[in-house]
């Protein structure tokens, strides 16, 4: 797209990224529920669950979770799942780790992983924090089984917690009988879903800050249409508010209207 719009509005970056640092994350009331059940299941060495619709903001939960993390005490190992079998996972995680993956035993796999946690967590004092994220992409076995992966000294050593991220139909697979050994760890949930109007309109008013600018650009009517075409999800309206604003300055027009909205909804999905 013509960056053209950026000098129109004078925008200082490209707005509504996701390259955003800490500081810049919009402290929403669910961001904050998810770092604390984040910090509940950390400090107890247990399993937290975070879920939501896609582009709820799961991943960006996470990462603002994390942060807050002191680097000197804690190392966050983040996976993001595949449909892969545990064998697969097993070996991103030691990837992440940094050390030998070349196996196909998932007994000598697992024996590495523990004696890497270990080692960190007994040799180097430092904690350790397993983020999986995408999770509803794992298959049932894999569920099955992942719960192995947090038990050290017959389990009586909460050395790995673990911080599952998916979609919704993330829960109902860890319903499944299989899935027990792994569900009964779990300590605290979280749901992302849509924000409501007026949290919409907070949202894209911070962006166009972190951009540069404090000119509300989105009249009433722009703000219901990108709240209504995104169903309340971030980065679907995200793409409605970039869009927007590019049609409005091919018009020509410092204010963004609904029909710049629907203009910008014929290119997304």
């Amino acid at each position: 797209m013509n960056e053209s719009y950026r000098a129109f509005f004078g925008l200082v970056k490209e707005p509504f990224g996701t390259e955003l640092s800490i500081k810049e994350i919009l402290e929403t009331p669910d961001l904050k529920g998810v770092k604390d059940r984040f910090d509940y299941a950390v400090r107890l060495g247990a399993v937290a669950l975070v879920t939501g619709e896609v582009g709820s903001g799961k991943s960006t939960a996470l990462r603002y979770a994390a942060s807050h993390l002191h680097p000197s005490a804690y190392c966050v190992f983040h996976i993001t799942a595949t449909s892969g079998s545990i064998i697969e996972l097993y070996r991103q995680l030691l990837g992440e780790l940094g050390t030998d993956t070349a196996s196909f035993s998932k007994a000598v796999l697992l024996k590495r992983i523990r004696r890497e946690i270990v080692e960190m967590v007994c040799g180097k004092k430092i904690h350790v924090v397993l983020v999986i994220d995408e999770a509803s992409l794992l298959r049932m076995e894999v569920l099955a089984e992942i719960h192995t992966l947090c038990q050290f000294e017959q389990d009586s050593k909460p050395w790995l917690p673990l911080i599952m991220a998916g979609q919704a139909n993330l829960v109902d697979k860890l319903m499944y009988r299989s899935s027990l050994p792994l569900a009964s760890r779990i300590v605290a949930r979280s749901h992302l879903e849509g924000v409501n109007r007026q949290d919409m309109e907070v949202y894209l008013k911070h962006h166009l800050a972190i951009a540069g600018v404090k000119t509300p650009f989105f009249d009433e009517t722009a703000i219901t249409a990108i709240h209504q075409g995104a169903g309340g999800l971030f980065r679907k309206a995200n793409h409605l508010a970039r869009g927007a604003l590019i049609a409005a300055a091919h018009d020509q027009s410092l204010t963004v209207s609904a029909d710049h909205v629907r203009l910008a909804a014929t290119e997304i999905f």
